[in-house]
């Protein structure tokens, strides 16, 4: 399952929260479920007829399934070719149904048959309800315990079974399933038709797919492969670009993994209403539409990336994940790491352009922060109930893990990491695996320590900090490496840690040589490189996980030529060095200042996406209100040599890298520098666009309506929420619409949006999507945490308690002490189960905001009154 940028709030936290489920009893495994399904759209509720292949593993006269909001009609077992009435006991708490029979059962094969019926709820879990234009239809979302929803189960991972799976629907719907149609026909009654598919392969119960509804589709193939791109109707033509993608994606894969795709058919489904990103169903991939359709003459290259990255993602997935699956939850990184960092290369390879690879060194910047708080997780996390199975779901198993995954690429050679992976694969193929199985795979096919260095990545928590040292000695360099734990906390940082890592670093020299590794495993090394160097880079390629700290000297000397000596990706992580050694009291700010004029006119706009992003923190939260005008004017004074460059409109012919430079510098020109020229021409410009979204180019469009909104007053945001009532717009153009409604600052324009994401006008899966939007607004958070605890048991009532967790993590942009004791003290009357650690890691990130202000506002002050009037000069 995928989580995007785009959506990192809604996408963070999608997976149900339900207490106290436990394990199923080891007494008997399925081998094929055949299910009838009949969803009845007048009553919003579904008919099943289900009978289960299983293996009786020991005598017995009860069998336990998963089931939850099941209404059983009659159960009966068949063993030994007797047939007997079950009794049918029901756990809520646990989500289980026992049955009971009155003759012990022998061990070996035996049928269950269950007829019963359940709610298509309007949670966006197990086989829900959604609405298209007036129109309903059912589509289902498992991962991680909601198959028990839809149908009585073995619903854990290692319990792998094939399905036979037909659907009653009405005549004018379709419905689509992880295999191929093999038959439709008319009946079983008038108005009703029937679709049987083919049986799957074997797969775990939260795989299977049903989606029953009006559905349009374009299709094409790869390989051989048929493919087809649908969607809700009057959006097909949208799912082009995804079809494209889609090509793309499975004649790479169907090379680097060795192994031919592994199913019959792709279908890949738009859908209005979806809680996640997407979803990895075995042949049936669902999607948010957001996620899967676009207009390609109306829509930036950045969100061409991050659908190309979402479909690259869960086709990776069809592999890792389906074809081989982790045995329990606790390796869920297997799955969804590993997908992460696969979903790059297929992208790289179509449009070398696009400059992936550096879009994942930015990402890996998003981990660190995340494993830089005392409230972070291992990678491997124990967890039984489907509340502690909802928290895996994070940066952690995702980002973190495809982090180190490319740190492992990258030592051990491209080609033994995929001999590798390859070798996994073909082991353990329609079945389960652990992490041990994984590495050591690895291990076997590059001859290098991969499970001891594995081992301390992915069963402790935390990132290494390696300080560096350098020195001449004769014709040698002499480089130490000491490690301990980095903390936000200035003071854990400084009273150093027990834990130990084993590090693949890549040293690279001022004489420019190519990156060299050494492998750390002590808390202290010295390694010596030949001939004497000014300074010595530890992350080289910029493929490490882990911090790296310099000394002053040695700093200063590596950003006076950053540009000219260091890699794009190698001057993302100086940035990203910098300000970790900021953050945690070991540089003064002015040091990161300073390397902010000497890479302010960076050629490559990740670069400055990575610099900026920091100045736009600076000014958000860290200047006083006595500083911010010149703190304004100093960043303006930065960042308009280079926004004059670029302009406003691209020239003929411009590449990808010049329009992403051209967002990421005007953002924050008007965001944190609020140039006045850049906010009218951007709140004209919104105009014009709400006429004819062409007359801005789709590059800037999204950063144009944030700017508008910025400085714009009651007429704009009437214009905006019409165009946002009327005709139905391209997923994206929705997006930017409605968001840019929590950009104001007038509290009256925010209490509207406040009040108009609670409203029917918008669907549940954005509602705290937007109300969190307003809170990380300065002009609206507190108007949204009062809106939030007053309406508290609406907003859980209405989102289903599917994604709370995520609401929880925004309140860690609050930087004010009283709002984040408002916070605990709320939090600890209304407790969100599966958001837990959510809480303590917000309540964290405030505590550090509030401390990091107190320690550089005042030397942030002293720095602008000696340097603020000499942007782009400062020393």
């Amino acid at each position: 399952m995928k989580r995007t940028t785009l959506f990192l709030f809604l996408l963070l936290t999608c997976i149900a929260s339900i207490a106290g489920a436990q394990r199923l009893p080891n007494i008997a495994s399925p081998e094929n479920y055949r299910i009838t399904f009949t969803p009845d759209f007048d009553k919003d509720r579904f008919a099943g007829d289900e009978t289960i292949q299983i293996r009786l593993l020991q005598p017995t006269s009860t069998i336990t399934l998963n089931a939850l909001e099941i209404k059983f009609q009659d159960a009966a077992i068949t063993a030994a070719g007797s047939t007997q009435p079950a009794k049918v006991t029901l756990d809520k708490q646990k989500e289980m149904a026992t049955l009971s029979v009155a003759k012990p059962l022998a061990a070996g094969p035996a049928t269950i048959h269950i007829r019963y019926t359940g709610i298509l709820n309007d949670e966006l879990r197990g086989l829900y309800l959604g609405k298209a234009d007036g129109r309903k239809y059912a589509v289902t979302q498992f991962e991680a315990t909601d198959a028990r929803r839809a149908f009585p189960s073995f619903d854990e991972p290692a319990y792998k079974a094939t399905f036979d799976i037909t659907a009653v629907i009405d005549k004018g719907d379709v419905a689509i399933s992880n295999a191929p149609v093999i038959s439709d026909s008319p009946g079983p009654a008038a108005g009703k038709h029937t679709v049987k598919f083919a049986t799957t392969a074997k797969m775990s119960s939260y795989l299977l797919a049903l989606a029953v509804g009006e559905f349009e589709y374009v299709e094409g193939s790869a390989d051989g492969i048929p493919i087809r791109v649908w969607a809700t109707p009057g959006k097909k033509q949208l799912g082009n670009f995804a079809l494209t993608v889609a090509e793309q994606c499975m004649k790479y894969y169907n090379q680097y993994f060795g192994i031919p795709y592994p199913f019959k058919k792709l279908d890949l489904i738009g859908l209005p209403d979806f809680a996640a990103g997407a979803m990895e169903n075995t042949g049936a991939i669902t999607f948010r539409d957001a996620a899967l359709l676009l207009d390609e003459k109306q829509t930036a290259t950045s969100d061409k990336k991050g659908i190309a990255s979402v479909i690259s993602h869960e086709m990776a997935h069809m592999w890792f994940g389906d074809l081989v699956t982790m045995a329990w939850w606790d390796d869920i990184w297997l799955n969804e790491g590993f997908a992460t960092w696969m979903s790059s290369k297929p992208i790289a390879a179509w449009k070398p352009e696009w400059n992936a690879k550096l879009d994942d060194v930015r990402h890996t910047g998003d981990a660190l922060d995340l494993d830089s708080l005392q409230n972070t997780r291992p990678i491997h996390q124990d967890a039984d109930t489907p509340a502690q199975i909802q928290e895996l779901f994070d940066g952690i198993a995702y980002t973190k893990t495809a982090a180190v995954l490319r740190m492992l690429e990258s030592y051990l050679g491209e080609d033994a990491f995929r001999s590798g992976v390859n070798a996994y694969l073909q082991a353990h193929a329609y079945g389960n695996a652990t992490r041990t199985d994984f590495w050591n795979a690895l291990a076997a096919a590059s001859k290098k320590p991969v499970q001891s260095i594995m081992r301390t990545f992915v069963e402790q928590p935390g990132v290494p900090l390696l300080s560096l040292r350098s020195t001449c000695e004769g014709e040698k360099t002499k480089v130490t490496l000491s490690q301990d734990r980095y903390y936000y906390n200035k003071a854990l940082l400084n009273s150093g840690s027990s834990e130990l890592w084993e590090v693949p670093v890549s040293l690279k020299t001022a004489s420019g040589a190519q990156g060299r590794y050494e492998l750390l495993t002590g808390k202290e090394q010295t390694f010596e490189l030949p001939g004497c160097h000014d300074w010595v880079f530890g992350n080289a390629n910029g493929s490490g996980y882990y911090r790296t700290g310099y000394d002053s000297r040695v700093f200063d000397d590596m950003s006076r030529n950053a540009k000219k000596d260091f890699t794009p990706a190698e001057r993302i992580v100086l940035i990203r060095d910098a300000w970790a050694a900021v953050r945690a009291g070991q540089q003064p700010i002015g040091d990161f200042l300073h390397l902010a004029d000497v890479l302010q006119s960076d050629p490559s706009g990740l670069v400055v996406r990575q610099l900026d992003r920091q100045l736009d923190y600076i000014g958000k939260y860290l200047v006083a209100d006595s500083d911010r005008s010149q703190y304004q004017a100093w960043v303006r004074g930065l960042l308009i040599p280079t926004f004059k460059e670029v302009g406003w409109q691209p020239a003929p012919g411009e590449d990808e890298n010049r329009k992403a430079l051209r967002e990421y510098v005007l953002h924050t020109l008007g965001y944190t520098g609020r140039d006045p020229e850049v906010l009218a021409t951007a709140r004209d410009l919104a105009s014009k666009a709400l006429n004819n979204p062409a007359a801005v180019d789709p590059s800037i469009n999204d950063t144009v309506f944030t700017l508008a909104a910025v400085s714009g007053d009651a007429n704009l945001y009437d214009q905006i929420v019409a165009r946002l009532k009327s005709a139905a717009a391209p997923p994206q153009e929705y997006y930017r619409y409605l968001y840019s409604l929590a950009e104001f600052r007038d509290p009256g324009l925010l209490q509207r949006t406040l009040n108009y994401a609670l409203s029917s006008e918008v669907r549940s899966q954005d509602s705290l999507g937007l109300i969190a939007s307003v809170m990380e607004n300065p002009a609206g958070e507190k108007l949204a945490w009062e809106f939030v605890q007053s309406h508290w048991e609406q907003i859980d009532k209405i989102m289903g308690g599917y994604n709370t967790g995520g609401l929880v993590a925004t309140t860690g942009s609050f930087c004010e002490a009283g709002l984040r004791n408002e916070v605990q003290n709320f939090f600890s009357r209304h407790p969100v189960p599966d958001a837990e650690r959510s809480l303590r890691q917000a309540q964290e990130n405030s505590n550090y905001c509030i401390d990091l202000k107190t320690q550089q506002s005042p030397a942030l002050a002293s720095w602008l009154q000696r340097y603020g009037s000499a942007a782009g000069a400062s020393r």
